[in-house]
């Protein structure tokens, strides 16, 4: 019998959780997570505004879903948001769910309770086999290591292994991702979506009163403002060019990708952020815009440069799951030359380097090179921009397998709630107050070293990047400190 979204949302752990929650706010009428919110009809404050970044972790992101049902019964709403493999997954449905003043999480369970996730797993006979014997549930795997692991440990015990390591040799993947594909733009053309123009469209859009910022007169701000960002408009959904070996954030680099970058759908964005390797055939771009002999190629080639390639532009790129790169992209909306209007929230799926790694064979040296690049980047931004510490929440995931496509219901229900329970630890314990004391303590030694930076900038001449960037935001990744500056 197929699941409801009630069976989620009535799960008891949900309930009990969010009753303490409700208990709490009615207790704490005066409960601020941001400074930034909508305004009713009535003049008062109707939801609470902040960012959001999730980490991937495949079957696992259904809690994900959990955790940011939990904060929409908290009246909390999202300004910008990221996210990487399932965070991407999730940060796009969430966008093209509707106006961001409108909860996006029912329609998300709804979708989650009704999908036979291994549809998803959609290669040829052989490679459904061979994936069936891989996810046995003989032995625990976690992360991409943990799959590479599996895949050289187990692929004696599969008849058709050679014809399986044919597929991999020629196709670089198991399974084509189609399926999956094809669902996720089914699920955007509910909501009107079939381009990047559209979303960002709708992610431009306001609540009818606008947005505003409160008045805090200790940072002086004696009254409200109205807060109209520049960047309200965007999404951030991490995958890697190992063609070029780029760290690229969709879809505000797109214009390097496509010419014709405002009508691709925006699932090809999602696509590429979730190629596990070797398990999904990575996702592919041909063509790419301002090769040799274009009217337009120094252009191109000067937007490569400011990203730090500086090779000739490729006719075609492979994209694989962001996670190698960066899974738990926390710094996209990093700034800490001010004292934020909203936090930024983040979410992850599990302890990095909790234990030991065991390193007695091949398979798991190699699942321990891999795991220990995947994760070190980000664990090395919150090392050095410790307050963020204060941001992040770990979900407790062990037991649960990420790319158990033949998950249980039990175990989809108890992620789920395993998200809201955390969710729920997190709110009642997050001291919003004392979060803008600590960074407003580092700003003026940050805006110090950047007017420094600054002055070093100004020593270099570089032509400006005068590409149509998507929202007018040119890409973060861009530095400033290389001299480079986009238009605006």
């Amino acid at each position: 019998m197929a699941l409801s979204s009630a069976d989620f949302t009535e799960y008891p752990s949900v309930r009990s959780a969010l009753s303490r929650m409700q208990e709490y706010l009615t207790k704490h009428p005066d409960w601020t997570v941001s400074d930034v919110v909508d305004m009713g009809a009535d003049g008062k404050p109707q939801h609470q505004y902040v960012d959001l970044v999730m980490e991937g972790g495949g079957m696992l992101g259904i809690a994900l879903v959990g955790y940011v049902y939990a904060l929409e019964q908290a009246g909390i709403r999202f300004l910008r948001l990221g996210g990487t493999s399932a965070g991407s997954i999730n940060a796009l449905l969430m966008a093209a769910s509707g106006p961001r003043q409108e909860a996006s999480t029912q329609w998300i369970i709804e979708q989650l309770a009704n999908q036979n996730f291994y549809d998803f797993v959609d290669g040829d006979k052989d490679a459904r086999a061979f994936t069936a014997d891989l996810l046995r549930p003989e032995e625990e795997h976690h992360g991409l290591g943990g799959f590479l692991h599996g895949l050289t440990s187990k692929a004696r015990l599969v008849n058709d292994a050679l014809q399986v390591i044919d597929n991999i040799r020629e196709d670089k993947g198991l399974h084509p991702g189609d399926a999956f594909r094809q669902w996720l733009q089914r699920l955007l053309k509910q909501k009107g979506i079939k381009s990047i123009e559209q979303l960002l469209e709708l992610r431009r859009q306001v609540p009818a009163q606008g947005l505003q910022r409160r008045a805090s007169p200790e940072y002086n701000r004696a009254t409200p403002e109205t807060y109209t960002p520049a960047d309200l408009s965007r999404i951030a959904l991490v995958t890697a060019d190992i063609t070029t070996q780029t760290k690229v954030v969709f879809p505000e680099m797109a214009p390097l990708y496509w010419k014709d970058w405002k009508t691709v759908p925006p699932a090809d964005m999602v696509r590429a952020s979730m190629s596990v390797p070797l398990f999904f055939q990575p996702s592919t771009v041909s063509d790419l815009p301002g090769r040799d002999g274009a009217p337009d190629s120094e252009l191109y080639q000067t937007a490569w440069n400011a990203l730090g390639y500086t090779g000739e532009i490729p006719e075609t790129v492979f994209f694989v799951d962001g996670g190698i790169m960066s899974n738990f992209p926390i710094d996209l909306f990093h700034d800490n030359t001010q004292v934020p209007a909203a936090p930024t929230f983040g979410i992850k799926l599990g302890v990095d380097r909790a234990a030991i790694r065991t390193t007695d064979s091949l398979p798991q040296y190699l699942g321990a090179i891999f795991d220990a690049a995947r994760t070190q980047y980000d664990f090395d931004f919150i090392h050095r921009n410790s307050d963020y510490r204060h941001l992040v929440h770990c979900l407790n995931v062990d037991g649960f397998n990420w790319l158990d496509f033949q998950m249980a219901d039990a175990d989809k229900l108890e992620l789920f709630a395993v998200g809201v329970r955390g969710a729920v630890e997190f709110l009642l314990n997050f001291d919003w107050s004392g979060y803008k004391k600590l960074r407003a303590a580092k700003v003026p030694v940050v805006q110090q070293s950047k007017q420094l930076d600054a002055e070093k900038a100004r020593l270099q001449a570089a032509p400006a990047v005068e590409l149509e960037w998507p929202g007018g935001i040119r890409p973060g990744y861009m530095k400033m400190d290389l001299g480079l500056v986009a238009q605006q």
